[in-house]
């Protein structure tokens, strides 16, 4: 970086910090774009642009081969018979937003992801199960329902954050199939998920108010 570069940065950063609604958007860029940005790991190879293949990975005999669909992607990979979803779409595809606080016990929610238009608990889902599936990740709700980003954000839902991609699935998820639910709904909706932080009441706001309901 030339002086002058380093000189324009320092200058930028003194400028003035983000407004709530920049950081929003600068999350929304973090949770990652649907179509086509999901970046393949090093264990993939792309076929064409929507279709990869895990290569180099040892697998038993016992091994089956799925066919997913991931934020939009198509994938075709050997699963063993004991592997959760969440192994194969966080240690094989690289989905870090899927999350594991409960041990693989299906009791936080951290992990949840839309599976063929519903939530699942993918610790306790077999991957050689669905074959098939389409699956929704935090990834993806950036484009799919930025608004839903934007809020969560703004009504400040998170503080370590780490449950956050759970909520914010289990959230896209009741609004697809209710757009406009009930605080009771979305008390419902949102039960099985954990927040060690306590900022429960936070979410209910966020929804709110992407359904154009004041608090």
């Amino acid at each position: 970086m030339s002086p002058h570069e380093k000189k324009e940065g320092t200058e930028n950063r003194k400028s003035g910090s983000l407004s709530r609604r920049e950081f929003a958007k600068e999350s929304a860029v973090i949770l990652g774009i649907c179509s086509g940005s999901v970046a393949l790991s090093s264990d993939t190879v792309p076929i064409t642009k929507a279709s990869a293949v895990f290569t180099g990975v040892p697998m038993s005999q016992a091994a089956k081969t799925i066919r997913l669909t991931v934020n939009g992607w198509q994938y075709e990979l050997q699963a063993e018979p004991d592997w959760a979803l969440r192994e194969v779409l966080r240690e094989r595809l690289g989905l870090l937003s899927i999350k594991d606080m409960c041990n693989g016990h299906g009791a936080c929610g951290s992990c949840t992801v839309i599976m063929n238009g519903r939530p699942i608990l993918s610790c306790i889902t077999l991957a050689a199960e669905c074959d098939g599936a389409n699956i929704e990740t935090a990834e993806c709700i950036a484009a799919a329902n930025p608004r839903l980003v934007d809020a969560y954000v703004m009504n400040h839902c998170m503080q370590c954050g780490y449950c956050t991609p759970g909520f914010i699935v289990s959230a896209k998820a009741l609004l697809d199939r209710i757009p406009e639910p009930t605080e009771g709904g979305i008390r419902d909706a949102l039960g099985g998920n954990i927040c060690r932080c306590g900022t429960y009441p936070q979410h209910i706001l966020a929804i709110r108010e992407v359904i154009g309901q004041n608090a």
